[in-house]
């Protein structure tokens, strides 16, 4: 029976260490040291009497019965998250694994003449604010795995009609056994928001306004409005740029001022983050996922793969995760079943597919442009900064036409299925090719920085020397011409 959601919700009295539970299934469970408290429940660290463990793999959460979040995640788990169903889209999607955590019993006790509701669920490590907090950003590679990995995640719960409904920095953790793997934990807060394959209307409620956590709530939850997948995609782009910049472009408390802020920052979407990232962040490619999450409906399926294109837009292959705590990195490897392709051929792969991906997108460049703009594409000058220069605004700006035509997005699609594949780890995406890259755009006789950090040296000419030659030679030719008259005339 679900709990009275007009009860005022109460962290629960602790109960004490060493009490055994029986969960629904029969097994029973001992209660360890209480390890966490937040919102309304309590964490304990939990150990199986039939296989004791002095290195505890299971937690324990504990509300009141008549609380509200542990039940919606319960039933959350029963219904979207059993182990079978996460199992056999691992294999359905070719992943490694799904960062969703395990879900192992779950029952009812009595203390003190109250009843309590527990859930037994896989332990996990630290969690990303701490770590953020320690110190500050990650790494571009980290973060943009982190974005692919989490929509792995999300498109898995909008499948099975629920939406999380409280992504942030803080209920993202990494696995305790495994720590470069990432999870997404806390469900208490998940809305079905497609209830039998009848999605919920789009209402605005006053009443519901500012809720979430309001550094990383969406614009719809600021109005009152249900969850949904847009703004789940759209919360955890906040996330993204806090782990990439270490702060976002708000830090005003009061939720009327963030709302404003954030509308402001979605209305003039991809200039508006890229003119306020820090230079050398991974922003660009978060503002262009973030202005492709803002374009779609209430309602509307989010293109999951071309959205973990466009945050690995060279594709290349997802490696160990590197976050550190105090100065000293978290003990992250890659998994022993993944094959490891060793560092000098992963170098040479990576240089012979960025060579021919810079002569396809060279021409894909000048074909999308013609498209977008119709007129003839202007001489440019080598970027020297990318924020600052007069080339970089006309880039975003044809960016933010590109993404707001629904034409245009077709043709990403189609250039991005012919595009040669390039294997994850257990996984298949085709690299992603982004026609409104600077370091593309620009054919200076320079060497220009692809996004995986190698160095091509492109020997194209540009237009503005192509026209230096033709001028000096026809200069040339004509002072010929009249040293030959001078001579045949004498």
């Amino acid at each position: 029976m679900p709990p009275r959601r007009n009860e005022k919700y109460r962290l629960p009295v602790p109960l004490p260490e060493g009490k055994v539970l029986d969960d629904t299934e029969g097994k029973q469970w001992v209660l360890g040291k209480m390890i966490g408290s937040g919102g309304f429940g309590l964490v304990y660290l939990a150990f199986p009497t039939s296989k004791p463990d002095k290195d505890a793999r299971h937690v324990i959460k504990v509300e009141y019965q008549e609380n509200g979040p542990l039940f919606s995640e319960l039933k959350f788990y029963q219904r979207a998250a059993k182990k079978d169903y996460i199992k056999s889209w691992i294999k359905l999607k070719k992943l490694d694994y799904l960062g969703i955590p395990l879900f192992y019993g779950s029952g009812i006790t009595e203390f003190q003449g109250r009843s309590y509701r527990f859930m037994v669920m896989e332990r996990l490590g630290i969690d990303l604010q701490k770590i953020s907090d320690q110190n500050g950003t990650f790494k571009k590679s980290t973060v943009l795995q982190l974005g692919i990995r989490m929509l792995d995640v999300l498109e898995y719960i909008h499948e099975n009609e629920y939406v999380h409904g409280d992504i942030k920095a803080a209920n993202l953790l990494l696995g305790y056994r495994n720590p470069d793997r990432v999870y997404l934990a806390d469900y208490g807060l998940c809305y079905r928001y497609c209830p039998n394959g009848n999605h919920k209307q789009y209402q605005e409620n006053p009443k519901k306004a500012h809720n979430g956590t309001i550094e990383f709530t969406s614009v719809d939850a600021h109005k009152g409005v249900a969850p949904s997948r847009r703004s789940d995609l759209e919360t955890l782009a906040y996330c993204l740029l806090r782990c990439c910049a270490g702060r976002l472009p708000w830090e005003a408390r009061d939720p009327a001022a963030v709302q404003a802020a954030k509308t402001s920052l979605l209305d003039e979407l991809p200039e508006s983050v890229l003119k306020w990232a820090p230079s050398g962040s991974c922003c660009r490619e978060i503002a262009q996922y973030l202005t492709c999450a803002h374009n779609l409906a209430y309602d509307e399926k989010p293109d999951y793969e071309m959205l973990k294109k466009i945050l690995n837009p060279g594709g290349i292959p997802l490696g160990p995760l590197d976050f550190y705590t105090r100065g000293e990195s978290v003990n992250v490897h890659t998994p022993n079943n993944q094959k490891v392709v060793p560092r000098k051929a992963a170098t040479k792969q990576v240089n012979q597919m960025q060579n021919r991906l810079i002569e396809k997108n060279i021409h894909s460049e000048r074909s999308a442009e013609s498209c977008l703009t119709g007129r003839k594409v202007q001489k440019e000058e080598p970027l020297t900064g990318l924020f600052n220069s007069e080339t970089a605004q006309e880039s975003t700006r044809r960016r933010q036409k590109y993404y707001e035509s629904e034409e245009s997005l077709n043709e990403i699609k189609s250039s991005s299925q012919q595009a040669s594949s390039i294997q994850f780890p257990n996984s298949f995406y085709e690299p992603y090719q982004d026609f409104t890259r600077p370091d593309i755009v620009n054919n200076s006789r320079s060497s220009s920085t692809s996004t995986t950090g190698l160095e091509v040296t492109d020997f194209t000419l540009s237009e503005e020397t192509k026209a230096d030659m033709y001028y000096y030679g026809f200069i040339i030719l004509f002072l010929l011409t009249l040293v030959c008259l001078a001579l045949y005339f004498l």
